[in-house]
């Protein structure tokens, strides 16, 4: 999706952003920012990962959190279309933020020097650590609703595609066994655990070059605090770690704070994007 302003010319900023697990480029935050920019002059891009929203029946393969390839593509192919004189922002949310930080640290000096700066929102970097806190009793229901929905989409899939990567029978009913059975075979891998090894950005996030904030919350409940603290010592200096005290998994709302609307999570990556001196 190439939201472009009237009055863009080259030269102007770039954004280019991702949705999370089981959505779509028209996720309600990447459709708000969107349009928040878009008055401020800044062209946004909202990706659709594979199979997802427009790109729907394009790819034989579903999206997993390691495809980095398919996100340097994207990058590659918006700064041909815009020029590389136009300074290009990255943002990810969840599982995308992985994906990103993962593609960040891959091609460390390699990155196209149009990229000035990311941003990755409650990144679930060691993903089996992530995926294990599903097993929580509190977090059942988050389970199930991130297994129905990935069904459900590639039901959908299968319905304009019929090569497309067939489900296991019986139905997986939880992400490690969604994984397990389905992620990690399309995706070739041996298994849930070699997929998540392969596929965190935990080794990567320490080679990025690009400056980059991750910011995540202390009461995330399927992304443990505890990995920030733990690992984000051994990161390179340009990248910067927010943790907030509230804001659980990508519901940062706020009370005010001089934000035109509760928005605040919204505001944090206008701000991010326009601000010269991030």
């Amino acid at each position: 999706m190439d939201d472009c302003p009237s009055q863009w010319q080259p030269g102007d900023p770039v954004l280019l952003m991702m949705h999370g697990l089981g959505g779509s480029a028209q996720n309600s935050l990447l459709v708000r920012v969107a349009w928040k920019l878009n008055q401020r002059g800044v062209r946004v891009f909202r990706l659709n990962l594979r199979g997802c929203g427009a790109g729907a029946g394009l790819a034989r393969l579903p999206y997993n959190a390691g495809r980095s390839g398919d996100l340097k593509a994207a990058v590659q192919a918006v700064v041909e279309r815009c020029g590389p004189a136009s300074p290009l922002t990255l943002f990810g949310m969840s599982l995308s933020a992985n994906l990103l930080l993962k593609y960040l640290g891959e091609e460390g000096d390699q990155i196209p020097a149009s990229v000035i700066k990311a941003l990755a929102v409650n990144p679930p970097f060691d993903l089996a650590r992530s995926v294990a806190t599903l097993e929580r009793t509190l977090n059942k229901p988050y389970d199930r609703h991130f297994v129905g929905a990935l069904i459900e989409q590639i039901q959908a899939q299968i319905k304009m595609r019929p090569d497309f990567a067939a489900l296991p029978h019986p139905l997986p009913r939880t992400l490690l066994e969604f994984d397990d059975r389905y992620t990690a075979p399309h995706g070739g891998f041996a298994d849930a655990d070699s997929y998540y090894r392969q596929s965190s950005a935990l080794t990567r996030i320490p080679l990025i070059r690009v400056p980059t904030v991750i910011l995540t919350s202390a009461d995330d409940p399927m992304v443990p605090v505890e990995m920030f603290h733990e690992h984000g010592r051994d990161w390179s200096e340009p990248v910067q770690l927010a943790i907030t005290p509230g804001g659980g998994h990508l519901g940062y709302v706020g009370g005010g704070h001089g934000d035109p609307d509760s928005r605040w999570l919204d505001w944090r990556i206008v701000e991010f994007v326009t601000d010269p001196r991030r």
